[in-house]
């Protein structure tokens, strides 16, 4: 098996992954509370992981052509990472768990437990899409600067 191996987005899975990971600490750091939410080093936390891989895929022109999808796919495994860290920590986070309220809050605690896991979930990818989506949204344009100004 050959992990080198490139996608159609250019890049190979294992680079993708550790890209993703990158982000992790974040999360783990502000699932527990090391950082202070406003503070500079979890905005350090923030956006140095999506600087680098913007930098990454911009560097790898010669394998990436479009920086966007393979930005989108760093990003939704970040929210894979992303999902599956929230749920580890998810009793360290919350001193009370969420709960439902409305028509919903009168559901069985493992029900409430259930849906409010699933959603959160199911939130972390996507928004992990989301920034790898922004990411490559700006790569692109970043990227078409730097050829237009390579070719004039």
């Amino acid at each position: 098996m050959n992990i080198q191996r490139r996608n159609n987005n250019g890049l190979p899975m294992l680079s993708i992954t550790l890209l993703a990971l990158l982000g992790v600490p974040r999360v783990i750091a502000h699932d527990l509370q090391w950082v202070d939410p406003h503070g500079i080093i979890n905005r350090l936390l923030v956006f140095i992981p999506p600087i680098v891989w913007i930098l990454y895929v911009l560097g790898k022109r010669h394998h990436v052509q479009y920086p966007f999808l393979p930005l989108m796919a760093i990003g939704a495994v970040y929210g894979l990472f992303l999902g599956i860290t929230h749920q580890l920590l998810w009793n360290m986070a919350f001193e009370t768990p969420p709960a439902l309220g409305g028509n919903l809050a009168d559901l069985p605690a493992a029900a409430n437990s259930f849906l409010t896991r699933t959603f959160a979930f199911i939130s972390s990818i996507v928004t992990g899409t989301v920034v790898g989506s922004v990411c490559g949204i700006a790569a692109t344009l970043l990227h078409t600067l730097v050829k237009g100004k390579l070719r004039g």
